[in-house]
């Protein structure tokens, strides 16, 4: 039975092998401090934290997430240590992004389990306000035996704080490298789930979690928002729509004022007055003892573009925690099979002779037994999960679709924006015969870099320096076009700035079909004039935002969504568009100004410092596969594959053509 503990409360353990689980509903950072008898920490090889996630018999997370999930084997400490303190901190405190401080969020919840799930403990932190970072609880040795008490002690000065409090010299230098290990793994997740539902239920929940603006969040889309700018940015919230309302210019920006006078509206803010969705499809009985059939579209939602949304996503979750569970099962395995060996080898008298042969290979086989329990429960997830995967991709929307999908063979220009789009495909080791497609919510909360640097592939081989920056433009390219494909006509504009032109062979699908705004900008001058102009922009629309006049925009002005393609970054650069690059990747997406960086960052490495700020504000993608990606539930290293075109296909040329007649058509 779990104990549901409270502040200052205590529980026995007897288990040595634990999960610390913890779930704040925002991304938070995760780490554990290991402490003498009187709770010190010895030095900052005391603490696992993303930045050095492992310790004898500890291990953490490696990014902030909304769900984490620790690792404990207190058999593995050293005599030394007498206390494991659970730290938690929010990654705005480092400057990141997201809320500053607990008060502002849901109670963070903490539970501690055995290898099979089963809680032995759980606490649920309360109380907290201005605090920035929290010791949530610690397992402390007692007498020979293990405890676990709640602790749930804030400090309104974050990490730093906490640590010195705890007797940490290099505090402040350990907190500034975990807020910076934390700030490089935003450049390496993937965007957070929708929640998932309770109890079980295989149906997948509506699209987006509720959050708030100081976290970036965007409204479910089921119909046209008719408060939305044309000229780009996030919605403003209406009355009786249903889900958050973020305001222009992040958490700074202030809601609209309520209008004064007219008659009182009584219905409440969150009932819907339109017509309830029909139900999702559902598959044929299936025969007695088999699994139902997967059916296209069966996760909740408004239309069966985001029922497919949330089936992706529950897909992606469904691989990333049935995966977690094999592993969890394997090295617990390997761990008792190693102690068993231990003690089979501390006797002396089974050392050698039968007896100690013997009890090895008794250990070998309860380990055999153990992982192929492990691999037939995966293997029974996987099957379900490719015959979802094999029913799903062919009902794909083309923003949702791969480019050999037949689906691109009807398309047409929408009318209305979809609200995601496929950025490539992911995969992990265990499951090679499954690809979850990856989606990215529009429009574009951040920007994309191409990583044009010299990669490594997960299966060891290598690709010529030279090749890789032109498959990186190729890449480039594709999400362009599928930009330009998933807007309405005159709803998305491109511009490329290519100083040196060592681009032009891979931009001719752009340039050929006339799609660009303007042909590709050259040398210095051109990379000065489509900067300067774009800058301009950024600050017209926030002029207009901040004085209450979004209309008051001058005679002519461009109010669609503007992707700027840099490509040879940084070639052609001076000091000034640095940091005019610089303020459109961090203010440019709020106004409808997007950035996709094709770009080495060893190359930038000239201007130390000063670019990082950027290359973590962006999402990196490669083209190549590569095992960059993190999830953000359990932090999977996943192989990222690129949507390049089959070779030989024309699709992405007569996509283009098509939405550059719907351009023409619409500038008459």
């Amino acid at each position: 039975m779990t104990a549901e503990l409270v502040r200052g409360q205590n529980h026995p353990l007897s288990q040595s092998r634990l999960e610390i689980r913890i779930s704040a509903g925002t991304p938070i950072v995760a780490a554990a401090a290991l402490g003498d008898e009187n709770g010190r920490i010895h030095g900052t090889q005391w603490v696992a934290h993303p930045g050095a996630p492992t310790q004898p018999g500890l291990e953490v997370p490696r990014q902030a997430a909304a769900d984490h999930r620790l690792a404990v084997d207190l058999d593995a400490m050293t005599d030394a240590v007498h206390r494991v303190s659970v730290l938690l901190a929010l990654p705005a405190a480092g400057g990141g992004p997201g809320p500053t401080r607990f008060g502002a969020v849901a109670a963070p919840f903490v539970a501690v389990t055995g290898l099979d799930g089963t809680e032995v403990a759980s606490y649920t932190i309360t109380g907290l306000e201005t605090e920035s970072a929290v010791i949530a609880l610690e397992l402390y040795r007692r007498q020979g035996a293990w405890k676990v008490r709640a602790v749930g002690q804030g400090y309104a000065g974050g990490l730093a704080e906490l640590l010195t409090d705890q007797g940490l010299p290099q505090a402040g230098q350990l907190a500034a490298g975990i807020g910076e290990a934390v700030a490089q793994g935003l450049a390496r997740s993937v965007q957070a789930p929708p929640s998932r539902p309770s109890g079980g239920d295989r149906s997948r929940q509506a699209a987006a979690p509720a959050v708030g603006p100081d976290q970036g969040g965007t409204a479910p889309r089921s119909t046209p928002d008719p408060a939305a700018p044309a000229y780009g940015g996030q919605p403003t919230g209406l009355p009786g729509q249903d889900g958050p309302q973020p305001a222009y210019g992040g958490a700074g920006a202030a809601e609209p004022a309520p209008a004064t006078g007219g008659p009182i509206d009584y219905s409440h803010p969150r009932r819907r007055t339109s017509a309830p969705p029909p139900p999702p499809p559902t598959a044929p009985p299936a025969p007695p003892g088999q699994p139902a059939q997967p059916v296209a579209g069966d996760a909740t939602g408004w239309s069966m573009e985001e029922r497919l949304y949330n089936q992706v996503w529950g897909m992606f979750e469904d691989l990333a925690r049935t995966t977690a569970a094999y592993r969890s099962a394997v090295d617990f395995a390997e761990s008792r099979m190693d102690k068993e060996l231990e003690q089979a080898l501390s006797d002396p008298r089974s050392r050698i002779g039968g007896q100690g042969d013997a009890a090895r290979e008794a250990a070998r086989a309860r380990h055999g037994r153990l992982v192929d329990q492990a691999r037939e429960v995966l293997d029974r997830d996987l099957a379900q999960l490719v015959a979802e995967a094999e029913v799903v991709e062919p009902a794909l929307p083309p923003a949702f679709a791969r480019w050999d999908n037949p689906v691109w063979h009807a398309y047409r220009v929408p009318m209305e924006i979809p609200m995601a789009l496929r950025l490539g495909d992911l995969s992990l080791p265990e499951a090679d015969r499954l690809r979850i497609p990856m989606l990215l919510r529009l429009p574009l909360e951040r920007g994309l870099w191409i990583d044009s640097g010299r990669t490594g592939s997960p299966d060891g081989s290598f690709t010529d320096s030279h090749d890789m920056r032109h498959l990186a433009v190729e890449t480039a390219v594709a999400h362009a076009a599928r930009l330009l494909a998933a807007y309405p006509a005159g709803e998305f504009t491109v511009h490329v700035i290519d100083p040196a032109g060592s681009g032009a062979r891979a931009l001719a699908p752009l340039t050929r079909t006339g799609v660009l705004a303007a042909p590709p900008a050259l040398g210095a001058a051109g990379v000065a004039d489509v900067l300067g102009r774009l800058t301009q922009r950024v600050d017209l629309v926030q002029m207009a935002l901040r004085g209450g006049a979004p209309d008051a925009l001058p005679p002519g002005f461009d109010t669609s969504q503007q992707l700027l393609i840099v490509n040879d970054f940084p070639h052609g650069f001076d000091d000034r568009a640095v940091n005019q690059l610089r303020y459109l990747a961090d203010e440019g997406p709020s106004v409808g100004v997007h950035l996709m960086m094709v770009a080495d960052r060893e190359e930038s490495a000239g201007y130390g410092p000063l670019l990082d700020p950027l290359w973590r504000s962006l999402l990196r993608l490669t083209p190549v596969a590569d095992d960059h990606l993190a999830d953000p539930w359990v932090g999977h290293a996943w192989t990222y594959e690129p949507p390049l075109v089959p070779p030989g296909s024309q699709v992405l040329h007569q996509v283009l053509t098509q939405v550059a007649a719907a351009r023409r058509s619409w500038n008459r």
